[in-house]
């Protein structure tokens, strides 16, 4: 008789990923809908903390790296085309921030393994360059990425730690940088820590890429139609 194996306990990938959609929406009511209720956006800094934390485990799992990449980028490309005709705005969106942070942990890894450190620090020259140099490049636009350059940093020091503990530990510090460079309320996103510990290192028993990657773009464009219909 075959022996059962029994299933972890904590919070699988898509459990997270679900209370990260969770936090976000809310996040973004309290910007577009609500903004006198400063709860909304306390609850909504879970969210980059929860999906930069599987990004990184995202690029370590994936069978197919370009493949991961070009999705996140091309759904990038697409929200940013959307708010450019909508809006006429060119504020990178946090799918772009990921991009970034995939990118940049891909070229990392290629140079630590194959010992060409100027391909990673050519990557962080430019990440560092988009991020905080190119904004101010740009005067009279709304052009920054969000969360800059430590929201594309976050996945990278989850990524290369090997241990739990250690990817925990690094976790937190990106999270400090954060809070240091955004403010008070970016404090919160520390909450995502002992949310980040219960994780149990399964995905879950559902594929559900494609619905964490289409809720995106499919939740802005219902909060900004009930924008449209309260405050028109």
């Amino acid at each position: 008789m075959g022996i059962a194996l029994k299933e972890r306990t904590g919070l699988t990938g898509n459990q997270l990923k679900l209370i990260a959609m969770a936090a976000m929406t809310l996040d973004h009511i309290g910007v577009y809908l609500l903004p006198q209720m400063l709860i909304l956006r306390i609850i909504g800094r879970l969210a980059l903390p929860i999906y930069a934390y599987m990004i990184a485990e995202g690029c370590r799992y994936t069978r197919n790296r370009k493949k991961y990449l070009l999705r996140v980028l091309m759904l990038a490309a697409v929200c940013q085309a959307v708010y450019f005709f909508a809006m006429g705005s060119l504020y990178q969106c946090i799918l772009v921030t990921f991009s970034m942070g995939i990118g940049f942990i891909y070229a990392l890894d290629y140079a630590q393994k194959r010992k060409k450190w100027g391909i990673g620090a050519a990557a962080l020259a430019l990440a560092v360059f988009v991020c905080e140099i190119l904004p101010d490049l740009l005067p009279g636009t709304d052009f920054a990425v969000d969360y800059g350059i430590w929201g594309v940093l976050l996945p990278a020091l989850v990524y290369f730690p090997q241990s739990k503990w250690k990817k925990l530990g690094m976790f937190a510090l990106g999270l400090g940088l954060l809070g240091f460079a955004y403010g008070w309320a970016q404090w919160f996103a520390l909450a995502a820590v002992p949310l980040m510990m219960a994780y149990n290192g399964q995905r879950g028993k559902h594929a559900m890429g494609m619905v964490f990657y289409l809720y995106y773009p499919a939740h802005l464009v219902v909060i900004y139609l009930l924008g449209l219909a309260l405050y028109a």
